[in-house]
């Protein structure tokens, strides 16, 4: 008999979404292994390699079970990279299950499933993303890291719909960080990069998972 799909699982936990325009709502998250862009300034590279081989069927009753301690309709699936395995059978039994779903990606790879939030957020050195994502995107998060740069900012934004939120993402909570994302936002807004929002890690402040 064909065995049942698995998917490498780095953890399941619930929480809240620190980041975003989803920021502050109780959420599950499926933290998938594995990544293919490993950028230095990952704040998850514990999720690049390691992780459990689970079925549909377990990742499912970890949700359920998380479900009944802390209800949220929304999964957000996230990485590493979730979309370097192939997530079409685990997004139909979500999806299924009336969940919504969120996917956290870095934009280079894609896959054609039933995603209700699309969360994308290109990395450097190129910032290279999916045609299909100038469409899909609910919003696209920039991490404001050494690398960031006006430039990027101007190319990403005319790139998408006016629709389509850009938001700058401190790397960190450390200075630093918040000063960069803030001489970046004010020069973007002088130059007249609209629209665009400064965002923050509040799972971080709140010290959560």
């Amino acid at each position: 008999m064909p065995q049942p799909p698995t998917l490498k699982i780095k953890e399941i936990f619930a929480s809240i979404q620190g980041e975003g325009l989803r920021w502050g709502e109780p959420t599950i998250f499926i933290r998938l292994a594995g990544c293919n862009l490993k950028c230095s300034f990952c704040d998850t590279k514990s999720a690049w390699k390691g992780g459990l081989l689970l079925t549909i069927d377990e990742i499912k009753q970890k949700v359920q079970e998380l479900y009944q301690q802390w209800p949220s309709n929304w999964v957000c699936l996230t990485g590493g990279e979730p979309l370097a395995q192939n997530l079409k059978q685990l997004v139909w039994h979500l999806k299924k299950s009336n969940f919504n779903l969120q996917v956290e990606t870095n934009a280079t790879l894609f896959q054609d499933i039933a995603v209700d939030w699309w969360t994308i957020s290109p990395k450097p050195p190129d910032y290279n993303f999916q045609p299909q994502f100038l469409n899909l995107a609910r919003e696209v998060k920039l991490v404001v890291s050494q690398e960031l740069t006006l430039e990027v900012i101007k190319h990403l934004r005319s790139s998408f719909p006016l629709t389509t939120p850009l938001i700058l993402q401190p790397q960190s909570n450390l200075k630093w960080s918040r000063q960069k994302a803030w001489r970046l936002y004010q020069s973007s807004i002088q130059s007249g990069l609209s629209p665009l929002r400064l965002g923050l890690q509040l799972h971080k402040i709140y010290k959560l998972p």
